[in-house]
């Protein structure tokens, strides 16, 4: 699930058939600049894979369910590994704008929960979210980061609403809670994911930061080239860590 402005990666599969969200019954159509909407099924480093160029966001207007439905259909289909990126504002004072951080754990703060109501039989009621992000898959992203030099930092996604970016006083609130970075995405997929027992791993590009003594703007353009920016060091890390985790 590539999110906004880091579809660079769904550009290298090959033997690739494109499908538009349109076109599949009963997939949401992605409304957000930067999120392209297409559903990719192709080969990348030899590895059978399903991308989502574009995803859907609980601000767009649609439920949790409707939101999370690509990750029942990748179930289906038989994923077995789930990889999400997002582009997500920064409020840890050791980071930069354009960093990759590699996504440790989250905090849930959408005012909906993607498993409410009637449980899939996918999983258990009450799923255990104690390693939401492989613990292996982040070891495995670090090997190669230190292979490659690519400066990577750590940390938790902390997941809201939207669609407003964050004031100075949320980043702050977020930060003392224990996060990291913050976006409007991905916690909902990987719980999903998670109850139905697809491995996850996460990264989020630090497009903007948030909640230090003078305050920034923020724009979703500015977010947008950040993301550009960082884009090719995520596609080396992703790439790789496909080829690598699929012989494993």
């Amino acid at each position: 699930m590539l999110g906004t402005g880091l579809g660079q990666l769904a550009s290298e599969i090959t033997d690739a058939t494109e499908i538009p969200y349109s076109d599949i019954p009963n997939f949401p159509v992605s409304t957000v600049e930067g999120h392209s909407g297409k559903l990719i099924f192709g080969r990348l480093g030899g590895v059978d894979i399903l991308a989502m160029k574009g995803r859907f966001h609980f601000y767009e207007g649609y439920s949790m369910k409707e939101v999370t439905f690509p990750v029942r259909v990748m179930y289906e289909l038989g994923i077995k590994t789930l990889f999400v990126s997002n582009a997500a504002g920064g409020m840890n004072p050791a980071f930069k704008v354009g960093d990759l951080m590699i996504i440790t754990d989250h905090i849930n703060f959408f005012p909906e929960h993607p498993l409410r109501g009637k449980n899939f039989p996918t999983g258990p009621r009450f799923p255990d979210m104690h390693e939401a992000y492989d613990r292996s898959l982040i070891d495995l992203a670090t090997e190669i980061a230190r292979e490659k030099d690519i400066r990577v930092v750590y940390g938790v996604y902390v997941g809201v609403q939207g669609p407003t970016f964050e004031t100075p006083a949320e980043y702050r609130m977020y930060r003392i809670l224990g996060g990291d970075t913050v976006g409007m995405s991905t916690v909902p997929e990987v719980i999903v994911a998670r109850h139905c027992g697809i491995r996850t791993f996460g990264i989020s590009v630090v497009t903007d930061l948030g909640g230090f003594d003078v305050p920034v703007e923020v724009s979703h353009e500015e977010v947008q080239q950040a993301a550009d920016k960082a884009q090719p060091l995520m596609t080396e890390i992703m790439r790789e860590m496909i080829v690598r985790s699929d012989k494993e």
